[in-house]
Formats: C-alpha cells, sequence, structure tokens
C-alpha cells in the first residue's frame, strides 16, 4: 500500500484546499494507505517538503491550484518521486490536461491504484540565469498581464476572475513586438501574446494548444498576432474549444527550446504565476516526472 505526503498551502484557495485534502484523506485511510500533511509558509518550503518526502519514497501529493502543482512537481522534476494531484485552485489546468476525476472517490482510485505516468516538464531560464521547473506553460503577454490581475482579485474566483482579469488587459494592452526563436530559428512576431504549452489548458480551462501533449517531448508555441480588439474578444470566447487555431491571426510552431524577447518589459507567467518579465529561455524536460494520472 501506498504511503503519502501531503503538502498543503493554508493560506491559498481559503478552505478549499483543506477541504479537498479531506474528503480525498478519508478514503486513503479507509483503505488501508498512510498519509501524512504537511502545512508549508512558502512555495519555497512546500518544495523543500515534498523533496524530503520524495526521497523517503513517499508519493507527494500536491493539494491547490496551478501554482502549486508547478511549483512541487517542478521540485520533484527529475528525482524520480511520484507527483499526485489534488485540484483545489482556481484553474487546476494541469490536472485536467491529465483528465484527472473531480469526483473524490475516483480520485482516490487514482492515487491508491494507478500507475505512474511520465510526463514532461519545463525548465525557465530568467535573463538572470535563474532556473525553474514548472507543468503547464509559459505565457508572455497580455495573458500574463490578466493573470496578474485575476490573482489580485477579490471579488471574483475561478474561471470569472480569469475573465474579468483579461477583459482589464485586453482594453490597455498595444501590441508588443516579439523575437521568438525555436531551436535555433528566429521569428518575429506582433502582437498580443506568445504561449509556449506542454499542456493544451491554461487560463481555468482554456484550450490555448489543442494539439499539446504532455509527453510527446516537445512544446507548442502559440503566438496570436496584432488584432482589433473585438476579434481578439471573439478569440477568446473561441478558447473554450480551442477553435481560435483556424483564425489567420494564429500561428503554433513546435520545438524543444524556446527563447522569447520583446521590444518593452513584457511580463510573463508560468503555471499561474507571474514574476517577472522577458526575456527568458524554455527547454522541455522529457520524461522527467513521475505522475499518478
Amino acid at each position: 500500500m501506498r504511503q503519502f505526503t501531503a503538502v498543503v498551502n493554508p493560506t491559498a484557495g481559503g478552505s478549499t484546499s483543506a477541504a479537498a485534502l479531506l474528503a480525498v484523506a478519508r478514503l486513503l485511510r479507509e483503505a488501508g494507505a498512510e498519509l501524512q500533511t504537511e502545512y508549508s509558509r512558502s512555495l519555497a518550503h512546500a518544495q523543500e517538503l515534498a523533496r524530503q518526502a520524495g526521497s523517503k519514497g513517499r508519493v507527494v501529493l500536491a493539494v491547490g491550484g496551478d501554482g502549486m502543482a508547478g511549483g512541487i512537481g517542478g521540485a520533484l522534476s527529475g528525482t524520480g518521486a511520484v507527483l499526485g494531484l489534488v485540484p483545489a485552485g482556481r484553474g487546476n489546468d494541469f490536472a485536467r490536461a491529465l483528465e484527472l476525476p473531480t469526483d473524490h472517490g475516483k480520485l482516490a482510485e487514482v492515487l491508491l491504484h494507478h500507475e505512474p505516468r511520465a510526463v514532461d516538464t519545463i525548465e525557465v531560464e530568467s535573463a538572470a540565469h535563474d532556473r525553474t521547473v514548472v507543468l503547464g506553460s509559459v505565457y508572455a503577454g497580455v495573458d500574463a498581464l490578466a493573470n496578474r490581475h485575476a490573482n489580485h482579485a477579490k471579488l471574483l474566483r475561478g474561471a470569472a476572475s480569469y475573465y474579468a482579469g483579461g477583459l482589464r488587459a485586453v482594453t490597455t494592452w498595444r501590441p508588443a513586438h516579439y523575437r521568438v526563436t525555436v531551436d535555433g530559428k528566429e521569428h518575429q512576431h506582433t502582437g498580443y501574446t506568445v504561449v509556449a504549452a506542454n499542456s493544451g489548458y491554461y487560463g481555468s480551462g482554456r484550450l490555448i494548444a489543442p494539439d499539446a501533449r504532455v509527453d510527446d517531448g516537445l512544446l507548442d508555441v502559440v503566438m496570436i498576432s496584432e488584432a482589433p480588439r473585438r476579434l481578439f474578444f471573439a478569440m477568446m470566447n473561441e478558447l473554450k474549444t480551442g477553435s481560435h487555431v483556424h483564425r489567420p491571426q494564429v500561428r503554433i510552431l513546435r520545438g524543444r527550446e524556446i527563447t522569447m524577447s520583446a521590444d518593452r518589459d513584457v511580463p510573463y507567467g508560468a503555471d499561474g504565476e507571474v514574476e517577472a518579465v522577458l526575456p527568458v529561455t524554455i527547454r522541455v524536460l522529457p520524461g522527467a516526472l513521475r505522475v499518478l494520472c
């Protein structure tokens, strides 16, 4: 029987994380599994707790949203440790890409009995050569600005906060001039965003890269060009189904190493966290993480 360590940020998401963990924990313990719970003081602390548990052969449960999943998954990348997800955030986009069940009983079955699957992770290197590893996507432009607004929203939650954040960002955005290098080939791009996607989903269920796969060793690079704001709002709506990819303003490339820069301080984010501005270099790490899904 597996041994689990759940890592929880008690200050994130209100009581959502605690409630989700309680429901799953009861089912794991009833099945005979051993479960310890660790409460983190910060994402860095959560990553250290995850590394410690993983080094002891325990399955590490990341309890929270994409920031928690990406942070802990990144910490375990390349270690051989096994990650399990208990989705309890606003987006849960990587869990969605893995097709994890939302029902607590079915999720407990996955955690107890499914075999780990090797998935890719993303190494992100800043201009200062700081490196971090994430799971889902790296995005630079209006979506990073929108996500920053969503993260600071006090009244709205879930998809509503992302939509309101997007509305606010788009109305003030002016197209940036990007230089995007994919596996050594440079591309000029003027527009709203560039997304390097490991997972097809971002921004609370928006299907930005319908053909992206978490285990193919490649990143899908989605570039949305300059367009009238009314057309961009139409494309935002099409992100629900992924039909935006048929627009002439959308270009998709694929590669293993991507460098992005711009003519101004364009913000970029990864897995729901926005803390930096371009330039950035992104590399796929094939099969670097074992996850229960």
